[in-house]
């Protein structure tokens, strides 16, 4: 069982700067799949942002490249995501994921096994 634990959302306007941060804890042997998702008022979850633990490999989805940052702490066992020049639609409610990954292939933007219990993102125009 995984912990995660996310922290760090808010009301900030366009073009703004946010970092989220998530907690990991629990049974972590092994790599994972370290992930952020999101799901905006009246759609699904979605992941955008991942990083293997293994070697740190990270990808993004086309509208988060650039912009967003994966990154861990791994002497804090913490999962962050800077965020800069937010838009109005980046609003969301923001998760972060976990999955058992073997190898870097596992990487994705599917539904992972484990879930935070979310933390509010609101950019406004």
């Amino acid at each position: 069982q995984v912990h995660l634990v996310e922290s760090g959302g808010g009301s900030v306007q366009a073009g703004g700067s946010l970092r989220l941060s998530c907690q990991v804890s629990g049974h972590t042997d092994g790599t994972y799949c370290l992930g952020w998702h999101r799901q905006p008022p009246g759609g699904e979850r979605r992941g955008f942002a991942v990083i293997w633990t293994g070697d740190g490999s990270t990808d993004y989805r086309d509208y988060a490249r650039g912009r967003f940052t994966i990154s861990l702490d791994n002497t804090q066992n913490t999962l962050f995501l800077q965020m800069n020049s937010l838009k109005p639609e980046d609003t969301a409610m923001y998760y972060c994921a976990a999955e058992s990954c073997l190898t870097r292939h596992g990487m994705g933007f599917y539904e992972f096994d484990y879930y935070g219990q979310g933390t509010q993102v609101t950019v406004s125009p």
